[in-house]
């Protein structure tokens, strides 16, 4: 008895290996300015990996990594760098914002001083990202997603209170 070997996957050929990574280096240089002029200021590395899945429909599996962050000669004061990671931290990995349990260490990071007005600084960011994969006629593609918007929780949800199939009462 011979065992057939699953068709390869056919990834998108643009898409990135790691996509939070990706955009996470083309946020920080397009919004912290020292990095716009001087991108080559900022290396990524990932560390730590594995891969969840589970046995399911689908192949689809979560990657789990430490991505570190390392920016070199900043000569900015590190909330420039901080604000701008903050911001993409809350659309692409909301989690650590929200769960008691990170958001007190949201990301470590650390510098050296390297003289008045420059540092090297080393951010470790925990992160995660989903891939779903999808059966096709010549193999699986594999489709990196983002995660859920949060909801508003700007102001009241409007709501609506129904008797019988009859609107009574609803806020805004």
């Amino acid at each position: 008895m011979s065992a057939t070997r699953p068709p390869r996957p056919r990834p998108d050929p643009t898409a990135p290996h790691v996509k939070k990574a990706t955009d996470l280096r083309e946020h920080l240089t397009q919004w912290v300015p020292d990095l716009a002029r001087n991108p080559d200021k900022l290396s990524l590395f990932i560390e730590k990996g594995r891969v969840a899945s589970k046995v399911g429909a689908s192949l689809s599996y979560r990657y789990h990594y430490a991505l570190q962050i390392l920016v070199t000669d900043f000569a900015e004061p590190i909330d420039v760098l901080t604000v701008p990671l903050l911001a993409w931290i809350a659309t692409n990995q909301p989690d650590l914002l929200q769960n008691p349990d990170t958001k007190e260490q949201v990301f470590r990071f650390e510098a050296e001083v390297l003289d008045n007005d420059k540092a090297d600084i080393s951010i470790t960011l925990e992160l995660s990202e989903r891939v779903i994969v999808s059966a096709t006629d010549a193999g699986y593609s594999c489709t990196h997603v983002g995660e859920p918007p949060l909801p508003d929780l700007t102001g009241p949800t409007p709501w609506q209170i129904y008797l019988k199939g009859e609107l009574i009462a609803e806020g805004r």
